[in-house]
């Protein structure tokens, strides 16, 4: 529907060829774009690799230090259990633990089937290492049972993209022309510095860097260097002083990534359909659905 009204501009029935072909070349560039700086795996998971994080020799060191961050007191197991699982991620082998689907097929059915009088005592370190362990080999059996499949993307925001455009005086200097052009003027030639934040978010993706909030610990320090440059008054500013502001806050939080890599993944199940005995002469399956990503 979202690229239909693209192409009609939401009221019109029709579209000539060279608009339609226009605005899906848009599209699949945007598109392409994005795979480009977030490429996306597609896993299958299938207890396999749970099963050799549950009988690895990291097992134990890990399982004492999620207890650790779980642990409140007189919790029963059946309490720090689903807390402890959602400290796994695809690296353990493990599907997004509160994703709907996989709580339906697999966290709640492996739960039940512990032993009831078990998951009541309280968890204590020992007793919890080995039902955890008992309750990862469980999870493991039903995902072979039922694979669950996974959309995981990873991003390293460094600042090397930052430096790469800063180091390019020419390709820089079209940016900022590109952003100033589309910029607010509240008087001619000045606009408020309000709009610097507009302006970083159209540069995000030229720079390697994630529109603002959609990274929590990229936002603070981007925060941070706009209070170093004191960007966030409202004042207006003439075209030199804001490409000025741009660079000088662009600068700030590449010497912070630089020291301090922020690194991101997400996780997407991918709800498909239950297959059936044979695909011959079937109908044609349909579409899976996406349930929101778990970072």
């Amino acid at each position: 529907v979202q690229v239909l009204n693209e192409f009609t501009h939401g009221k019109q029935d029709s579209v000539s060829k060279p608009e339609f072909q226009h605005v899906l070349s848009d599209i699949l560039l945007g598109m392409a774009a994005g795979l480009k700086r977030d490429p996306i795996m597609i896993l299958r998971m299938e207890g396999e690799d749970l099963n050799e994080f549950v009988e690895s020799t990291a097992y134990e060191a890990e399982a004492v230090a999620i207890f650790s961050q779980i642990e409140s007191g007189n919790a029963s197991l059946r309490q720090c259990l689903p807390a402890a699982l959602r400290q796994l991620t695809v690296d353990h082998g493990m599907p997004p633990a509160s994703d709907s689907l996989v709580m339906e097929k697999v966290v709640e059915p492996a739960l039940q089937e512990l032993p009831a009088d078990q998951l009541d005592r309280t968890a204590s370190q020992e007793i919890f290492f080995q039902e955890f362990k008992k309750y990862l080999g469980v999870i493991a059996r039903r995902l072979q049972e039922c694979p669950v499949i996974v959309a995981h993307t990873e991003n390293t925001f460094d600042g090397a993209g930052i430096r790469k455009i800063l180091s390019n005086k020419f390709e820089f200097d079209k940016l900022l022309d590109s952003v100033w052009g589309d910029v607010p003027k509240e008087h001619k030639d000045r606009t408020s510095k309000k709009y610097l934040r507009v302006a970083l978010d159209k540069l995000a993706a030229s720079v390697n860097l994630p529109p603002y909030g959609a990274v929590d610990q990229v936002d603070v320090v981007v925060n941070e260097a706009f209070k170093m440059a004191n960007a966030d008054d409202g004042k207006e500013v003439d075209e030199a002083e804001f490409k000025k502001l741009l660079t000088e806050i662009l600068g700030a939080v590449m010497l912070q990534l630089d020291g301090n890599a922020i690194a991101v993944s997400t996780n997407t199940v991918l709800h498909e359909p239950m297959s059936t005995s044979s695909t011959l002469l079937s109908p044609s399956p349909s579409p899976p659905t996406v349930s929101p990503p778990s970072e």
